[in-house]
């Protein structure tokens, strides 16, 4: 009896230990993607060039998420606008749980809108201060802690051309480092507050200019629209040696009204004497829910979740950016940029959006002042 009740045991601990392997081995493999579909009215011309009313699809992806243990990995392809361009392409591993860290081609962490990807952005599209002194997609690696009170990020990068080119066409690459420090005292659905800042330092960047290339940085940002994509502020920094940014933030909300906020100041340090070039912007985010539950928290991205579905909500904005430097004789612009916008979140994959704007730029070299009026929507549609 004694021989068959551990025969027995023996059998089960056996069993239980073979699936467990079992589950640690399993892979999962789900597919993503997402489409996006405009519509925009326009009154002004900019630069010469028109700004025609129109519809787009400004976004479509395929991708796919595979998890296996600890392990996650992520690819996303885009085909907007009858181009492939690779969008997501990283591997991540959980650490503990309380931290992970993610390798290969993504946004790394820089502030607000950094961790909000750009189909969820709440006013539709993302504030022009973001847009020109944030990064795009960098290769590079990110370290990331998170507890109840506390989101730090880490990491290191290339520049995002690394992606595009060879390193016999590239040159020498340029690198930066960046971090996001958040203190989020209150994170329980209807009382959030968070502040934080981030931080980074980068290497001069490439240009197709061989006497730009690496020794320059070039920043700037669209007109507010996806169904057209026209400069609204830009310029080139020449004789850069590197360039030092941060940003610190305000997100707070009670109940079914919230407020995010920003603020961007970028330093590029020159050669010789030539003078030091500043830039500097910021954005505010006021949102109110006309329907739904209360604003709840996203742990890991570190602000407002995406309300649930069912909720309809209204966000008023407004962005200001300055990239005109006196001191340093360069001229990028000046924008101030006002909004309202209406999203209707119907269900788990489906957002409406409706956004009413007006851009004004001044101080832009080489181009007039000039004021742009928008009315545009857009259904999504992302799985």
């Amino acid at each position: 009896m004694n021989k068959f009740l551990s025969f027995i045991a023996v059998g089960l601990l056996s069993a239980g230990t073979l699936h467990a392997q079992t589950a640690e081995d399993k892979i999962s493999i789900k597919p993503s993607g997402r489409i996006l579909m405009d519509a925009a009215l326009m009154d002004a011309k900019h630069n010469n060039e028109e700004l025609n009313d129109g519809v787009a699809i400004p976004d479509m992806r395929v991708g796919v998420k595979a998890t296996y243990g600890p392990w996650t990995a992520k690819v996303d392809m885009g085909y907007a606008y009858g181009a492939v361009s690779m969008k997501d392409v990283f591997i991540e591993r959980s650490l503990t749980k309380n931290s992970f860290i993610r390798g290969g081609y993504f946004i790394h962490q820089f502030g607000l809108q950094s961790a909000t990807s750009s189909s969820f952005k709440i006013s539709m599209e993302e504030p022009a201060s973001n847009e020109a002194f944030n990064n795009s997609r960098t290769i590079g690696l990110m370290y990331v802690h998170g507890t109840k009170k506390f989101l730090g990020t880490f990491s290191a990068f290339t520049e995002s051309d690394a992606m595009k080119m060879k390193s016999e066409k590239l040159g020498n690459q340029g690198v930066g480092l960046m971090s996001r420090l958040v203190y989020r005292p209150f994170i329980e659905e209807g009382k959030i507050f968070h502040v934080g800042i981030s931080g980074a330092i980068e290497s001069p960047r490439y240009n197709k200019d061989a006497n730009l290339n690496h020794h320059s940085f070039t920043l700037g940002a669209n007109l507010p629209t996806r169904v057209a994509k026209v400069s609204a502020i830009g310029a080139t920094i020449n004789n850069a040696r590197k360039m030092v940014k941060f940003t610190p933030e305000l997100t707070a909300a009670y109940g079914k009204l919230g407020i995010e906020t920003q603020y961007f100041y970028v330093n590029v340090d020159r050669e010789g004497d030539m003078p030091n070039y500043t830039a500097s912007g910021a954005y505010c985010s006021l949102r109110g829910l006309l329907k739904g539950k209360d604003y709840h928290y996203n742990y890991w991205d570190g602000g407002i979740d995406t309300p649930r579905p069912g909720a309809m909500e209204v966000v008023l904005a407004y962005n200001y950016t300055d990239m005109s430097d006196a001191k340093s004789d360069i001229r990028g612009g000046r924008l101030n940029d006002w909004s309202a916008a209406f999203n209707y979140y119907i269900n788990k994959y489906m957002i409406w959006r409706v956004r009413a704007s007006h851009t004004k730029v001044t101080n832009r070299i080489g181009f007039e002042d000039n004021k742009v009026s928008m009315l545009e929507t857009r259904l999504q549609i992302k799985f």
